[in-house]
């Protein structure tokens, strides 16, 4: 918004796998025009409502823009994985849009004119937006002005163009939308409460202390393999608690477990590579003109012989801004080098480089100024005129009177408030009469430079004494030979004719994906698993949407059932990908299968601490039980606030049932913790200290509630409208 911006396959097969796209691509728009086949969850939905289509199209294509723009000026590149996040951004916006104008309606919130005038303008009680106050200041006062804002909104009003009336109506609508939603939760924030019992309770939690002394029987005392569990003995535990909710499945997912292969050089690749770099080392050494041997042997086509050719080390703050970095244990090495040598090669950001150094420049420099600015002018008598009030002040500017004088002639506002000065720059920030002059002339020098902005009034004032080096650089790839990858290749593939002979011969389904894990881990390599959600289908550890969309065929194509293997290796940029459908998640009990890893622990634990309850109630003290389990009494200060046990650890059920009923000089019965089995005594009970209110619990217990109001409502709201997240199932035609 322009008010808020100033505020390996065949080339026969590939053709017809292009056409096949092509075609697919035309029907299914064909038949969004005319209603064909309408699709049942499109782009998602919210309350089981369809995203409208238009809407969020048109916030993609903005948060895109946006952040495109964003990433240029900060001279980033924008990739694949950044525009996937704008995606996103877009996705949410109009996903929150919908839940909050649903709640608007509900509850009758609305913006009329006069509060928006007002909203906008900082009147009748509204502060003035930052942005609108940033974006509208008085040249004299340093004041927003209003009329400034109220003349740039008429012009977007009047404007015959449609583009910017568009920008308008955009900007009024997100700004009514704000104060709808700061009344909407102005609204909310009032129903917010903390009752006096409450902060009662809440002092006596933070405030009440307990002396306590206890015995802990670890679980970790007991070998796993000391305690017999038979499969029967799982699957009767599985009937009895399927139904506990810790158990539940609350959202329908899919579990794939996957293992890469990475495609590797083989000792021939390296020899041939190295054999490669270090001839063309010794030619870069004696190559005469350097900018024909860096384009015609570097893989990245880049030179210049300006202070642009300036490398810092990676992780520098000017790293970014620069072509050539190189790691930072060869500072040293740079910093010392001498024009013309050949340093390298060395590794940067996954090439393999070689520099030449052509030059250096000081590592930091500082210096002020004053901007005499031509205004885009080439007459030659306005610089003349510029050139000639320069040279008059020269004669008057000292050190102690800059700062006065920047004050009083400078054009450059932006940095009038810092006396004129322009700190921590090299020479490839500036252009380059301005930083020529910063980095030659001896500190203290006053004097004159054109530039394209104008006449420059400059004071040097501080320069370092080390240099960073300019240079030359060819830049290579190293990787596999196409020999070695048809033959990794070719060994990825009879891997996986291995596991699908032999998995697919199980029924079971537990001993197929043991069967699988099992040929995986012998082959020398590490089956993980990924959860995906239905309805927000995520994948992450994956290089490419290639490889992402495969995964997700393979979980959800039709008739996808736990076990299946995928076809054919995923290629996922420099490795292979193989997986193997896990678990199909639906809401409420598990399957046997999906939950007899965590039953079989938590039976094992439950084993356990049975044991070692009969072992504690064989004694009457903390000492004996102590010396029985070869231990020692503890000793700790515990509130209900905060249920940790020096020496143990989060404990709350232990906590609990410490400040339910037991006295001073009470012992517990052994409880069942996290960490083992305790028997605790009291020794003594701190009272809370007395006071005639609970103003500060109140207020810090408001004000924790308050903070997190914005979070939990909108959690809530996506939980209560079931909001499903479609975008990637409707995109490989999973779900429509």
């Amino acid at each position: 918004m322009a008010l808020i911006g100033k505020i390996r396959e065949k080339s026969t097969l590939l053709v017809i796998v292009i056409g096949i796209a092509l075609l697919a691509f035309i029907l299914g728009d064909w038949e969004r025009i005319t209603g064909g086949m309408e699709d049942l969850y499109g782009y998602g939905t919210v309350y089981g409502e369809k995203i409208d289509y238009k809407a969020y199209e048109e916030a993609s294509q903005k948060f895109e823009e946006q952040d495109r723009t964003q990433f240029g000026q900060q001279q980033r590149e924008y990739t694949q994985k950044d525009q996937e996040a704008s995606l996103d951004k877009a996705w949410n916006y109009v996903v929150e849009t919908n839940l909050f104008e649903r709640e608007y309606e509900a509850l009758g919130i609305n913006v009329g004119d006069a509060e928006f005038e007002a909203y906008l303008y900082g009147t009748d009680g509204f502060a003035v937006l930052p942005e609108l106050a940033q974006g509208f200041t008085d040249s004299v006062t340093g004041l927003f002005n209003a009329k400034l804002l109220q003349k740039r909104i008429e012009e977007m009003e009047s404007s015959t163009d449609a583009n910017v009336q568009k920008q308008w109506e955009d900007s009024k609508k997100y700004y009514t939308d704000r104060r709808k939603q700061e009344k909407y939760f102005s609204l909310l924030g009032q129903g917010v409460y903390v009752t006096k019992l409450e902060a009662e309770e809440e002092y006596f939690a933070q405030k009440e202390v307990k002396n306590i002394s206890y015995v802990v029987r670890r679980y970790s005392e007991i070998s796993d393999e000391d305690v017999k569990i038979s499969d029967a003995d799982v699957k009767k535990y599985y009937e009895e608690h399927k139904n506990d909710k810790k158990y539940e499945n609350r959202t329908e997912s899919r579990e794939v477990r996957w293992f890469d292969v990475v495609i590797q050089p083989s000792r021939e690749d390296s020899s041939k590579f190295n054999t490669m770099v270090n001839g063309l080392k010794t030619t870069f050494a004696a190559a005469p003109n350097d900018s024909l041997f860096v384009m015609a042997n570097s893989d990245l086509k880049f030179y210049t012989s300006s202070k642009f050719a300036t490398a810092v080390p990676e992780g520098h703050p000017k790293a970014q801004n620069l072509m050539i970095n190189y790691p930072t244990y060869m500072d040293t090495v740079f910093k010392t080098a001498t024009v013309g040598q050949i340093v390298g090669p060395f590794a940067s950001k996954e090439k393999i480089v070689l520099s030449k150094v052509i030059g250096f420049t000081p590592t930091r420099m500082k210096s002020r100024h004053i901007l005499l600015a031509s205004n885009g002018s080439t007459d030659a008598k306005v610089i003349a005129a510029k050139q000639k009030t320069a040279d008059s002040l020269v004669k008057l500017i000292t050190k102690d009177n800059f700062k006065d004088f920047v004050a009083k002639f400078s054009d450059d506002k932006g940095s009038v408030p810092q006396g004129g000065e322009i700190t921590d720059f090299i020479e490839a920030d500036m252009v380059p009469e301005f930083a020529a002059f910063c980095a030659t002339k001896p500190i203290g020098t006053i004097g004159t430079v054109k530039t394209q902005f104008g006449i420059h009034i400059i004071e040097v004032l501080e320069r370092d004494a080390t240099n960073f080096p300019l240079l030359a650089s060819i830049q290579k790839t190293f990787g596999a030979s196409q020999e070695t990858i048809d033959k990794q290749e070719s060994e990825v593939y009879n891997l996986l004719y291995k596991l699908e002979s032999k998995v697919s011969k199980q029924t079971d389904i537990k001993k197929k994906l043991d069967l699988f894990d099992t040929i995986v881990q012998k082959a020398g390599y590490f089956a993980r698993p990924i959860s995906i959600l239905s309805e927000n289908p995520k994948l992450y550890g994956f290089t490419t949407p290639f490889a992402e969309d495969k995964i997700l065929k393979l979980a959800y194509m039709e008739e996808a059932k736990v076990g299946d293997i995928t076809a054919a290796p995923i290629k996922d940029k420099d490795r292979y990908i193989i997986a193997i459908v896990s678990s199909i998640r639906v809401k409420g009990a598990p399957t046997y299968e999906d939950i007899e890893k965590v039953m079989r622990r938590d039976l094992l634990e439950e084993r356990k601490a049975a044991r070692l309850t009969n072992q504690l109630m064989k004694d009457k003290t903390l000492d004996a039980m102590a010396k029985r389990g070869n231990t020692t009494v503890q000793k700790a200060e515990v509130t209900f606030g905060n249920p940790q046990i020096t020496g143990a650890g989060y404990e709350p059920e232990v906590i609990g049932a410490l400040f339910s009923a037991l006295k001073d000089g009470g012992r517990t019965l052994p409880l069942k913790g996290k960490l083992g089995v305790y028997v605790v005594r009291v020794d003594k009970t701190i009272k809370a200290p007395t006071t005639s209110g609970y103003k500060v619990e109140k207020d810090q217990m408001l004000a924790t509630l308050r903070g997190g109001i914005q979070g939990q409502v909108l959690g809530a709201l996506k939980k209560k409208a079931e909001v499903v997240d479609n975008r990637r199932f409707l995109k490989i035609g999973i779900r429509r």
